[in-house]
């Protein structure tokens, strides 16, 4: 293992954030590929647990407490290889900032109809379905 890229190695943990019929999603001021829409994530630091990090992450984007609640799935990412843990979080308190202005140019709550015109490559199945089921009855 490389020694000059340790955060490859890393987990990423991803915040799954509703609020009345929407989802938190953050617009990447540098597109990663097709990624440009995405939830807010992070690496899960070592000693570190994935629900503290999607909390951790979620607050340092876009000024968003939550608290996690449960993993909704998890899977090495078919694009990156990486390790992720897919985390619903509930919305405790805050209004949206751009927490990291290098990164990240916008957040934004999105309605159910509005994720595939930002997530046009599809999400995570089990993210997806989560969706799904709750935003169609909220």
């Amino acid at each position: 293992m490389s020694h000059s890229a340790p955060d490859l190695a890393l987990p990423v943990a991803v915040a799954v954030v509703l609020d009345g019929g929407r989802v938190l999603m953050i617009r990447r001021r540098v597109p990663e590929g097709d990624l440009v829409w995405q939830v807010p994530a992070g690496k899960v630091e070592p000693g570190d647990s994935p629900k503290r990090a999607a909390v951790s992450e979620t607050l340092e984007e876009t000024g968003f407490t939550v608290t996690a609640v449960k993993v909704l799935g998890d899977r090495v990412h078919p694009k990156t290889g990486r390790q992720m843990h897919y985390i619903e979080c509930e919305l405790v308190k805050g209004r949206a900032i751009v927490g990291d202005t290098e990164e990240i140019a916008e957040v934004e709550w999105i309605e159910h109809g509005g994720i595939p015109e930002r997530a046009p490559y599809g999400l995570f199945e089990p993210v997806q379905q989560y969706l799904d089921d709750t935003l169609e009855r909220a």
